[in-house]
């Protein structure tokens, strides 16, 4: 398994929740780090994304703000802390990786992703 995503839940609107992502990728710190997410009968959006080299932040416009991208290349993981979560928040997240030949790119298309997590459930009561 290259990405084993977890920490995914039920939680109130107003709670935070923290994704985490473990990867098995070499050399992690070339791969482009995103979060998705599908809510109920939509497509899969982009959500957040960090940089191999871990300075550059990319976010949707609706988790601006509320979500916090992280990652740790020493131990290959990548994280997103999710706070004041909103009902609308409600969705399947993955992780997903893109190499990149530098390590300072942005990547927010799906298709460009080419390992995915196998998603983990969010869901946020009102």
């Amino acid at each position: 398994v290259q990405l084993q995503a977890s920490g995914g839940g039920l939680v109130q609107a107003g709670d935070s929740l923290r994704l985490s992502c473990a990867a098995s990728l070499m050399p992690f710190s070339h791969y482009y780090m995103g979060w998705f997410r599908q809510r109920p009968g939509k497509e899969r959006e982009f959500v957040a994304g960090i940089s191999g080299s871990a300075d550059i932040t990319y976010y949707a416009d609706d988790v601006k703000g509320r979500f916090t991208v992280s990652r740790d290349n020493a131990k290959k993981t990548v994280s997103v802390q999710m706070n004041s979560l909103k009902p609308e928040d409600t969705a399947l997240y993955y992780c997903a990786a893109s190499f990149t030949s530098s390590t300072r790119v942005t990547v927010t298309t799906a298709s460009r992703f080419k390992f995915w997590g196998q998603g983990t459930l969010v869901t946020v009561s009102s």
